[in-house]
């Protein structure tokens, strides 16, 4: 049997921006390549990446793949940070990811999240309060960062005081994704285990007292035998990374391209009844999520070409998002754009639960932005800081504006 890669198009890893413009493009040319940087299949355009997300054949790639690297040595020491990782619920069996889902979808209803917007504009008021004397401030570091950790402390009940503690913890869970070193995997490690100690402390707490909040939940699910108290805490890590870091970076990315397109801004502050269209169209164009891993337990078929058993998947959903296709003129950042069927997302088993929030959230913090500080512009003696996002894409590091 040949090759069966030999005759794909390949895709290489350019820049931080290059391959996102490679990405975009990609569709056009093929539906499937092979990077040979990952050893893998990337998969472009709405319809087939839209058919592998909703695919049973393709299971969510355990995050975990980049400890292989390491020396067996390595990989014992490192035990305790994977197998909480395998615990997340995007990387157990598919029984496993959908006892969760249902779980959290008793938590996260259209009423829970709505009643969390009020305490989104009210923590946001604060933090745009902390700089308004300054008269400029990093969006990063005093708003898109600390505003989704602090969201989720309330979810979880944690005392206020606990919450630069859950933050910290938060930046040193995502060091683990971005292709660590042995010593950075050693810190997060100890991050981690010292992030579950503290909420095995709020587990015992609301088993004594429960609450209405996100923890109190999942142990009276524990009552009903459907998780352990291992599964609790791990879980926990994982809303805390998946909810914090994506909503800073869907608000500092959207807001960096919306500050880049000033005719759509000016069109903004004119009606601010498009704030949510401006929000759909962040997420379409800008959208945190790049790339998802798929890895398949069956061989499946895309564009003609037979995938084996084993194999992992890259779906661009960012190629998806910009599919001349299904999104006329997809380059063009339009916060007017109607049917804007992006799938930021995702779509089908592996949807994300926590949409409708990242969405509050990002569009309070738009309105009151705007509303606090009309002359909002970037800052002039310092420039946004871009890096890199493995394995493609970018991700904004620094955001400094004035106003």
């Amino acid at each position: 049997m040949g090759n069966p890669v030999a005759s794909l198009p390949t895709f290489d890893l350019l820049g931080a921006e290059d391959s996102l413009e490679a990405l975009a493009r990609a569709s056009a040319r093929t539906s499937l390549s092979w990077v040979p940087a990952l050893g893998a299949y990337l998969v472009t355009g709405y319809d087939n990446v839209v058919a592998a997300l909703k695919d049973g054949r393709l299971l969510a790639a355990n995050a975990t793949q980049g400890f292989e690297r390491l020396t067996a040595a390595e990989q014992e020491t490192l035990r305790p940070l994977r197998m909480s990782i395998d615990m997340w619920m995007g990387h157990t069996t598919t029984e496993g990811h959908h006892r969760f889902q249902q779980l959290l979808k008793r938590y996260f209803t259209p009423s829970t999240v709505n009643g969390l917007r009020p305490r989104v504009r009210a923590l946001t008021g604060e933090l745009l309060d902390a700089v308004a004397d300054r008269g400029r401030m990093d969006v990063v570091r005093d708003l898109a960062y600390p505003l989704p950790a602090d969201i989720i402390a309330e979810m979880f009940g944690m005392p206020r005081g606990d919450r630069e503690r859950l933050r910290a913890w938060s930046r040193q869970l995502g060091v683990v994704f971005r292709n660590p070193d042995t010593a950075q995997f050693l810190v997060s490690q100890d991050n981690v285990l010292e992030m579950q100690d503290y909420l095995r402390g709020i587990v015992a707490a609301r088993r004594a007292e429960p609450g209405d909040d996100l923890i109190s939940m999942f142990v009276g699910a524990e009552r009903e035998g459907l998780v352990t108290e291992d599964e609790i805490v791990a879980n926990c890590g994982l809303l805390l990374f998946a909810g914090h870091e994506t909503t800073a970076n869907l608000v500092t990315r959207g807001l960096h391209t919306l500050l880049n397109h000033p005719d759509q801004l000016a069109l903004l502050r004119a009606r601010p009844e498009l704030n949510r269209y401006a929000v759909e169209e962040m997420l379409r164009h800008a959208g945190p999520v790049v790339t998802v891993v798929r890895q398949t337990v069956a061989p499946v078929v895309v564009d003609g070409h037979e995938i084996p058993v084993g194999q992992h998947l890259f779906l661009a959903v960012y190629s998806a998002n910009h599919d001349p296709a299904v999104f006329p003129d997809p380059m063009r950042f339009d916060i007017t754009r109607k049917n804007n069927r992006h799938v930021a997302f995702g779509i089908g088993a592996y949807y994300c639960l926590g949409a409708a929030l990242a969405r509050v959230e990002t569009d309070e913090c738009l309105r009151l932005l705007l509303d606090r500080f009309p002359d909002l512009r970037f800052a002039a003696d310092d420039a946004p800081v871009i890096v890199p996002a493995p394995p493609i894409g970018y991700r904004v590091a620094a955001l400094p504006v004035e106003f």
